[in-house]
């Protein structure tokens, strides 16, 4: 941490914000303060108003009420350009790149140096590098973006702010897309810049990194402030309970299952990305893939979800042969799937929450018998999942665009969950999620599991992995090179595989 004193300069302090959608009431009164040199932790659950109140800050939405100051001076950002020119930026879930560009264009674009009244590129290249070396944000400035790992992607974008003077910089979820060391390197680049008087505030789920990153946290809830924190006098215990209202059992190990027959049966699969992979995975078991992203995990639940080519190897669910079936088929054959990517993939979000909740069903449960969706049974379907997953959603017609990244990751947990299908691929599942959302699917996955279905689990979080599955499988390089029983899949040990090492493991197949 920085140690900030509390003597230091205001950097942005809100006052009263209130912002109301229909149906609403997104920020009620809310009072932010925020110290020049600092990390500020905004936590809270999916839904209880932190993305509206960087919005607000960032000039994205305009506020009912309440006073915004930036450096001690009243400002009235209507526009993120007002909020640039007040010296704060902001580095969105989704970056805002040019995949086709260089690194340095992308970094000076729209506020390019010119020579001559042409834009001076090698300025532009020397520019990066001067920013790069002062904050520790190494990148080459000739890379094209599209080629670059998602870690320094968002190097990129910190370093595009940094160019246009932001002072304040806003980071979103900034840890949701990134690998453990990447997340470590981008904390390491925060702390550098508070050492050089610029301010950070942090929206995230996650508590092990705001115990280890921030220096004081506010808590909202139900678009309210409901705690102000000193990160070094306070526990993860202390701010779960904070954003959820009630106690939180933190880093829980669930039982081991009771696996029965084999559901899920891979033998030398091969697709781009993925090399002679071997899997079973038995009905009352869950299965996880760890793997340092981009080792194949996400291309092999592609293959199995039949969204993929494969070039080798039989896949057979539930002793049906489905090597080259479509997705479609797959699907009516007992296979539910959950997609790392829930915008583009999982979900339609110009649809409504209703008919996002009815995907799937509609030629099953909730077709009329002349294969039209009584609207009453799709209102009453989506009501129920609603409740049962805890959704925030207005109404069950509210789009599924308006929902926040948490509220559509249940969206699309609970609607496969409610398939009942033998096998769920999972990925990813709780991915922008908060606190008390995680433990409700953990237990559903769990109550999945102890259902009698079978659960192919891929996650970024060791964490995660360990909490829930049954079997731990390691990939690398595009193969399954370690598999583990629960008892033994300790983070070294998953660690050490994770990076290609030596350690002593199991086959991949199910046990008899």
């Amino acid at each position: 941490m920085t140690g900030q004193s509390s003597g230091a300069g205001i950097a942005v302090e809100l006052r009263g914000i209130t912002k109301e959608f229909p149906g609403t009431l997104a920020n009620d009164a809310v009072d932010l303060t925020v110290r020049r040199g600092e990390i500020h932790a905004l936590m809270g659950e999916n839904g209880a108003g932190k993305s509206t109140l960087m919005s607000v800050l960032y000039g994205m939405e305009r506020p009912d009420a309440g006073s915004v100051r930036v450096d001690g001076e009243p400002v009235a950002l209507g526009s993120p350009r007002a909020a640039m020119a007040a010296g704060l930026g902001m580095v969105h879930q989704s970056f805002r790149l040019f995949d086709s560009l260089t690194v340095a264009e992308n970094v000076v674009y729209a506020a390019e140096p010119r020579r001559f009244g042409l834009v001076d590129r090698a300025a532009a290249r020397a520019r990066v590098r001067e920013l790069a070396a002062e904050h520790g944000l190494s990148v080459d400035p000739d890379a094209r973006v599209g080629e670059l790992p998602v870690g320094l992607r968002q190097r990129v974008e910190i370093l595009k702010l940094l160019h246009r003077g932001a002072r304040t910089l806003i980071l979103d979820e900034p840890t949701a897309v990134l690998t453990p060391a990447e997340a470590d390197a981008l904390f390491a680049v925060l702390r550098s810049l508070t050492a050089r008087d610029h301010t950070v505030i942090l929206v995230t789920h996650k508590l092990r990194e705001v115990l280890e990153a921030s220096d004081n946290v506010t808590v909202l809830r139900d678009g309210r402030v409901v705690a102000r924190l000193r990160t070094a006098e306070t526990t993860a215990d202390e701010i779960a309970a904070a954003m959820t209202g009630r106690a939180v059992e933190m880093d829980r190990v669930h039982a081991q299952g009771a696996p029965a027959d084999v559901v899920l049966d891979v033998e030398g699969l091969t697709t781009a990305g993925v090399h002679d992979v071997d899997v079973q995975v038995r009905a009352g078991e869950i299965v996880g893939i760890a793997g340092v992203a981009g080792n194949g995990q996400s291309e092999l639940i592609e293959a199995l979800a039949g969204l993929r080519p494969t070039t080798a190897g039989r896949v057979a669910l539930a002793g049906r042969d489905l090597t080259h079936a479509s997705a479609t088929e797959r699907r009516a054959h007992g296979l539910a799937y959950v997609p790392e990517d829930r915008h583009a993939v999982g979900t339609a979000p110009t649809a409504s929450v209703a008919d996002n909740l009815a995907m799937g069903h509609h030629r099953t449960t909730l077709a009329s018998k002349r294969g039209l969706l009584p609207p009453t049974a799709v209102r009453a379907h989506a009501r129920r999942l609603i409740e049962r997953f805890g959704i925030k959603a207005p109404t069950p017609e509210t789009k599924a665009s308006a929902l926040s990244g948490g509220n559509l990751q249940k969206l699309l947990v609970g609607r496969e969950l409610a398939h009942g299908a033998p096998l769920l691929l999972v990925e990813q599942p709780t991915r922008g999620v908060d606190i008390g959302a995680i433990q409700h699917i953990h237990d559903e996955l769990i109550a999945y599991r102890d259902a009698g279905h079978a659960v192919l689990l891929v996650s970024a979080e060791l964490s995660e992995i360990r909490a829930l599955s049954d079997r731990v499988l390691v990939m690398y390089e595009g193969r399954v090179t370690a598999a583990y029983p629960k008892a033994e899949a300790d983070d070294r040990t998953l660690g050490l595989a994770m990076a290609g090492g030596t350690a002593t493991a199991r086959p991949a197949k199910a046990e008899d």
